[in-house]
């Protein structure tokens, strides 16, 4: 009974050949799932992705001029300094300024999009004190 199925299968027509394919081909959901948009949207202008990651790009022109002008120690130092200040933040249900990583960026006297437009009075991000702490500590 087995060499029959066997020689059913072998002598089957492959599933590929059924499949429609050119210009008027049906997405298959079973086997590619849904389709985005967001996955085939390109950028709407060629400077999208540089403004998208322009503080990055700021970051790594400096600590190159930095290097170039004193040294291998003084990047390493800025960027020890950079990460000791992202941890320091407030409680997860309040707003943080990140004020001391302005400072070092050099950006504390500047007012930018973010500061007056990000007002945390108006953010829709405010929930249970609680329930974020113990998230936060690994309690949930």
């Amino acid at each position: 009974n087995s060499r029959g199925a066997a020689s059913l299968l072998k002598d089957s027509i492959p599933i590929t050949e059924f499949s429609a394919s050119g210009p008027f081909e049906g997405h298959d959901l079973l086997r590619r799932g849904f389709t985005s948009v967001k996955n085939e949207l390109l950028p709407s202008h060629p400077l999208e992705l540089s403004e998208k990651n322009f503080q990055l790009n700021q970051d790594k022109t400096n600590f190159a001029t930095l290097r170039n002008i004193q040294g291998l120690h003084a990047p390493l130092k800025l960027q020890m300094e950079f990460r000791a200040v992202k941890q320091v933040q407030r409680l997860p249900f309040l707003h943080s300024s990140n004020i001391a990583l302005d400072t070092l960026r050099g950006n504390g006297e500047c007012i930018g999009f973010e500061d007056i437009l990000n007002d945390p009075s108006q953010s829709e991000v405010m929930g249970e004190p609680h329930m974020m702490m113990e998230y936060k500590l690994g309690l949930l």
